[in-house]
């Protein structure tokens, strides 16, 4: 199913390549076998995630599959630019692309590079938004796990907005 797992404080990263590029990155709950990397381009994914999580403002240049409508990646493109440790809303985003927060919000949770895009960054007007497909107050139906992502992801940077404590 993957060609890579890594284990990372909130639990995994799951790699898929693709077309000799990373293909997707899926986040993993804790206790999710680990398989080492075999190819190059898997390697230097995990050698940039160790470097990430020593210094949460390392960058990510690993190439990427294409994927998404042009749409989608206008709004990721949007996304990457977003400093480490800095937010900004799905309604920022919306009017630096032309569009609607809902869109923005789509497009972040069809965003195939977790992380290499960090869509984390992006967060509600009001609160910390969804994250991974789960909309804030949905965590109830599960157990949370892509909020608590979002959460160590945020805390790891240091972004401090007010938002975040709604």
């Amino acid at each position: 199913m993957f060609d890579a797992v890594f284990h990372v404080p909130f639990g995994a990263i799951g790699v898929r390549l693709s077309n000799g590029s990373i293909g997707q990155l899926v986040y993993l709950p804790q206790g999710v076998e680990a398989l080492p990397a075999r190819s190059v381009i898997a390697k230097k994914l995990e050698r940039q995630l160790r470097r990430y999580l020593h210094n949460p403002n390392a960058k990510f240049d690993v190439p990427l599959d294409e994927a998404g409508s042009p749409f989608q990646q206008r709004v990721w493109a949007a996304i990457a630019a977003i400093p480490s440790g800095e937010v900004r809303s799905y309604g920022q985003i919306a009017r630096q692309v032309g569009s609607a927060p809902r869109a923005v919000g789509q497009a972040c949770g069809a965003n195939w590079f977790p992380l290499v895009i960090p869509c984390h960054r992006v967060i509600a007007a009001g609160g910390i938004g969804g994250f991974g497909g789960t909309a804030p107050g949905q965590e109830s139906e599960g157990d949370g796990f892509h909020l608590r992502v979002k959460r160590w992801l945020l805390s790891h940077e240091g972004a401090n907005d007010e938002r975040l404590l709604a």
